[in-house]
């Protein structure tokens, strides 16, 4: 106890309590009970763990707080390369669009000749291996030694299904190049054309930058909303002190709710009632309130899907436009402008009726994955499966609208009709070519897939090593990094975001291209009064031709 003259007095009281024992506190409260003397000592190891644990937080916060100043002077190194890399992203981008012109073809036959390929060296592998295991069968003592997966795989069995399956997957991906081979032209054609298209407009590609920014207002103002309504409370007071005075109370009880402004003891008590009081118990929030929750959570889905609408249906009728306009030169110069325009004056109430089908199917989901949380506690395999069921099916939903309004947004920008009738229209043309429709779909998914995973890794990797040190950029000294994954991840979830912001224009304006094409396709002929639109290329692929004066 003499080190306790060195510390200051705070400390001093700490390492006093903390050495003490239970001796030592009994002879400090001789005269109390040993009742009394257990809560003490109680009350003393409560008191202690209670401050090791604030010890224990007080220390994760410094951590915490140095950790995020590190990154923050991380940032503040990096932020320069960090904008470099998405100005690169969005150059990558730009580049990849425009070769797709030329080398779409290439990327799409030489991927199907990978597939081949590598299905064809699976069926290589697992036939070696089966014939080596049928002929080398292993012990059981081999088997037993061996781990689950592994005792597994070294059953003949096992390669001859993996072998059956190789096989069969490699024959149906010959059947469908076969089959299909001409469609997968037409789709190639197509993706070319959305490249001409692009870049015939390239403000289309700077565009999507308006939807976000719209969407981050309809998060900022449901955020906003939101937390408005969780402070919209009323107060509430409850009677205490009544079983605790000689109060005689007939009317009222510890814990019954009373108005402060009104509440006056003496009107209902009668005797001594210092006591009792009229005090402040927590705060209720009105039944209404959460309706008017539920009513701001369906107008963000609303919101959300109604801009996304919006800047879908000025992207298609830009394309549009760009495909209907028989000599390329004469397409305007604020065809975007225009579009925009036409669109908000016009077809406000097709997209608002677009938008709200799917936030009703979104909200339906929303319940029911707040009904499949409440009932997850109850072990019940068939409202497990029930939920399951319905959660699926209206995913499902979700997406076949999706696909629908999008194509009925394409439709109402070429023709100006309203959703229903667009909706029609857009359906049963697809449906008219429907195995155009899944190639044309899956080509392009695929290479904007590969486009989107090219960039994000490509600029990736150049920040990695950038970051680890390992490439130097003349002229340039970036200094030791505490963490160099931040910027990495930041730049890997910004490209990305960037490529999709690139890649969706594109894909809208393949999308729109292919419905006009084969709106061109069943509405003319390719003779004088009725000439093809579609460009040379396509007609090539599709072995049709104009017919000149």
């Amino acid at each position: 106890m003499l080190v306790t003259n060195f510390i200051p007095w705070p400390q001093h009281l700490l390492v006093l309590v903390v050495n003490i024992t239970p001796l030592m506190t009994l002879s400090l409260f001789p005269v109390m009970s040993d009742s009394s003397s257990q809560a003490i000592l109680e009350l003393i190891n409560s008191t202690l763990d209670d401050l090791n644990a604030g010890s224990e937080a007080a220390k994760a916060l410094a951590t915490a707080k140095e950790i995020g100043h590190m990154m923050v002077q991380d940032l503040s190194y990096t932020w320069p390369y960090i904008v470099a890399a998405f100005s690169l992203a969005m150059v990558l981008c730009l580049v990849y669009i425009v070769l797709m012109r030329w080398f779409a073809g290439i990327m799409v036959w030489v991927s199907i000749a990978g597939v081949v390929g590598l299905l064809s060296y699976c069926i290589y592998v697992t036939y070696v291996k089966f014939v080596d295991l049928r002929d080398n069968p292993i012990s059981q003592a081999e088997k037993e030694s061996l781990g689950e997966v592994d005792s597994l795989l070294a059953l003949k069995n096992t390669w001859l299904v993996f072998l059956i399956i190789s096989a069969v997957t490699l024959v149906i991906v010959l059947l469908i190049l076969l089959f299909l081979r001409k469609r997968i032209n037409v789709a190639v054609a197509l993706i070319k054309e959305g490249s001409k298209a692009v870049g015939s407009i390239t403000s289309t590609l700077i565009f999507p930058l308006v939807p976000w920014v719209l969407e981050c207002g309809v998060v900022a103002y449901s955020i906003a909303t939101a937390l408005y309504l969780a402070s919209c409370s009323d107060p509430v007071y409850k009677i205490t002190g009544v079983t605790n005075t000689s109060c005689v109370c007939p009317e009222i009880k510890d814990g019954d709710i009373c108005d402060l402004n009104i509440f006056n003891v003496t009107t209902n008590c009668t005797g001594t009632c210092i006591g009792v009081s009229c005090q402040f118990f927590r705060y209720q929030t009105p039944r209404t309130i959460d309706y008017l929750h539920a009513v701001n959570i369906f107008g963000f889905f609303w919101g959300l899907f109604f801009v996304s609408a919006l800047g879908e249906m000025i992207l298609a009728a830009t394309f549009a436009t760009w495909y209907w306009t028989f000599h390329k030169s004469n397409v305007p110069f604020f065809t975007l402008t225009i579009s925009a325009g036409r669109t908000l004056r016009y077809h406000l109430g097709t997209l608002a009726f677009g938008s709200l089908i799917l936030a009703i199917c979104r909200i339906i989901r929303v319940i029911l994955e707040y009904v499949n949380h409440k009932l997850s506690k109850y072990d019940n395999v068939v409202v497990k499966a029930c939920m399951c069921c319905l959660r699926c099916f209206f995913w499902c939903l979700e997406k076949f609208i999706k696909f629908i309004n999008r194509n009925a947004y394409i439709m109402c920008a070429i023709h100006g009709k309203n959703f229903c009738r667009s909706a029609k229209d857009a359906f049963n043309l697809l449906m008219r070519n429907v195995v155009r429709v899944f190639v044309v779909d899956k080509v392009t998914d695929f290479l904007l897939f590969l486009g989107k995973l090219m960039i994000t890794a490509g600029v990736v990797a150049l920040a990695f090593f950038v970051f680890d040190g390992q490439v130097t950029i003349p002229e340039t000294k970036l200094p030791t990094l505490n963490y160099y994954l931040l910027p990495v991840i930041i730049i890997a979830v910004g490209t990305y975001f960037i490529a999709c912001l690139f890649f969706n224009v594109y894909a809208m304006a393949v999308d729109t291209l292919f419905l006009c094409f084969l709106e061109d396709c069943e509405r003319n002929d390719g003779s004088l009064e009725k000439p093809y639109f579609m460009s040379k290329s396509l007609m090539k692929v599709l072995h049709k031709k104009n017919k000149k004066d």
